[in-house]
């Protein structure tokens, strides 16, 4: 920008007549975005967790500012495919994930039953973000930005077109799937198959690499923050940690008792603590501190309700314990350190807000539900949003609307500015709220495209590794890695049970019965 022009801006804002946030519209910061993995909303030291447990995130809500009211969906894949799209999951089938498609008894919710290839075997329906979908990284990339994902995809593990670098990102590091092992780098079962798959890559190629996860994204974040000292370009960096997701892995170097999982959720949250540091510090000792807007976010709640307090609820859950999250928001200048801001915030708000900080292109063939925040977080004005919808009629989880103070989980109403805690059914005092909110969610539902056949399977249905083309020329290393895990595995299964959740009911989705498969009860 020319300085007569900067020095007009500085004019109107002074006067009155131009808000501060427009200041923000189009000044290009990078962004670095770092989102945690089933953190609860009690567990880090500014909202009442143990303070020795998060010292860094602890102290970047006293240099930022910190989000009472910011929302996502309530599991990992849906709020990923929203802070990418800026449209709810519903719109993209990112309420389904990837994995689900090989499950029967959550195919049965879809009508579908399990896909079998040409040769008969069990395989899993090919299920991934929409390559027609707009990513924030394909519109701040057209931006001018470097692009990069570093951590957890769980946005599509197969197809070339449907992977990280297939949907705008320049640099890609870690795992497609839902939740990898820290050490091992294997995914579980690639369901239906009930074996592990191997799932760590650099570039969209299997790397083989020892070290703890946690450590090692953070490490790949701060090489490539260090790197872009030699890019004119601004950058934007989405971190993406497994932590604190299980499985319960304790870091390296943990001397607490190994049968206590509760010692083994903290140690896995210092470790991620630790790693939020070094990103801090990469960023400020590398020049970029006071360009750079700094996210600290987490995808949905925890797996223990009392990791939520004083929320009710669970990731897989609707309550605010699995949708209401800790997010902290840095950018000196334009952020006041050891503020919070209330307001309604959504995870898909991002998009926009992102897109006029670059300066980039809003205009796309298919809407967002995204709200540009500009104003609100860097302006000291009120919140644009009134209403969030986390799941509709034909999502995996119980259709939910908040608008206002009140929130709507199938029949049932709670007033959260009263009840933050959900304890108290509202619905009988309130009947045109609900018959209101019932009709927005059905109008929503009705808006949700066709899912299709779902033809395409994968094939071979248990590979070694992840990714279509990773195929070709498998290296014997990651053979024998895989098949060492396999070799531990059970290889047989009492009637029903599977290596997987089945698929959740009703409000308290969290709360299944075991892994039995509900299609046998």
């Amino acid at each position: 920008m020319r300085p007569f022009i900067i020095a007009a801006v500085v004019a109107l804002i002074q006067l009155g007549i131009l808000p501060v946030g427009h200041a923000q519209s189009g000044s290009r910061p990078n962004i670095v975005f770092i989102m945690a993995d089933d953190m609860g909303w009690a567990q880090p030291g500014f909202n009442g967790g143990n303070p020795a447990l998060t010292p860094n995130m602890d102290a970047l809500a006293d240099e930022g500012m910190r989000l009472s009211d910011f929302y996502t969906h309530s599991v990992c894949a849906p709020t990923r495919a929203a802070l990418l799209t800026g449209r709810y999951a519903f719109r993209t089938w990112s309420d389904w994930r990837t994995e689900d498609f090989g499950k029967p008894s959550y195919l049965a919710k879809l009508g579908l039953t399990l896909a079998h290839n040409d040769r008969g075997e069990p395989t899993r329906r090919i299920h991934a973000l929409d390559t027609e979908e707009r990513t924030i990284a394909e519109a701040l990339r057209d931006a001018g930005y470097f692009t990069s994902l570093i951590g957890k995809w769980h946005l599509g593990e197969w197809l070339p077109g449907h992977l990280p670098m297939g949907q705008g990102f320049e640099h890609q590091y870690g795992h497609y799937a839902w939740g990898i092992d820290y050490y091992n780098k294997t995914i579980v079962h690639n369901a239906p198959a009930r074996f592990a798959v191997y799932d760590w890559h650099r570039n969209q190629q299997p790397i083989h690499e020892t070290g703890y996860a946690t450590d090692l994204i953070a490490a790949e974040a701060d090489r490539v923050i260090a790197a872009r000292k030699n890019d004119d370009r601004p950058f934007f960096v989405y971190v993406a940690f497994n932590a604190v997701h299980g499985p319960l892995n304790p870091p390296p170097g943990f001397s607490g008792d190994p049968d206590d999982s509760m010692a083994i959720r903290d140690a896995m949250l210092s470790s991620l603590d630790n790693a939020v540091g070094r990103i801090e510090r990469s960023i400020d000792q590398h020049g970029f501190r006071n360009n750079t807007l700094l996210v600290l976010c987490n995808d949905n709640g925890p797996v223990l309700e009392e990791l939520s307090r004083p929320f009710r609820g669970t990731k897989n859950t609707t309550y605010e314990g699995g949708v209401r999250q800790p997010a902290i928001l840095r950018w000196p200048g334009h952020t006041e350190p050891g503020t919070t801001k209330s307001g309604l915030m959504f995870i898909a708000d991002f998009f926009p807000t992102f897109i006029t900080l670059a300066n980039g292109n809003h205009q796309q063939d298919r809407p967002i539900d995204g709200i540009d925040m500009t104003s609100m977080l860097f302006a000291g004005q009120e919140s644009p949003r009134q209403e969030i919808i986390y799941d509709v009629t034909g999502s995996v989880r119980l259709p939910t609307i908040r608008r206002g103070d009140f929130k709507l989980m199938g029949d049932v109403l709670y007033n959260i500015a009263k009840d933050p805690g959900e304890q108290t059914d509202v619905a009988d005092k309130h009947p045109g709220v609900v018959q209101d909110l019932k009709q927005r969610l059905d109008k929503a539902a009705s808006e949700r495209p066709p899912l299709g056949d779902k033809p395409l399977l994968m094939d071979p249905p248990l590979p070694y590794v992840y990714g279509l083309d990773e195929q070709t020329n498998v290296p014997d290393w990651l053979v024998t890695a895989v098949d060492a895990v396999r070799a531990t595995q059970p290889t047989e299964w009492a009637p029903g049970e599977t290596p997987w959740p089945k698929a959740p009911l009703g409000a308290d989705a969290s709360k299944m019965d075991g892994l039995k498969d509900e299609l046998t009860k």
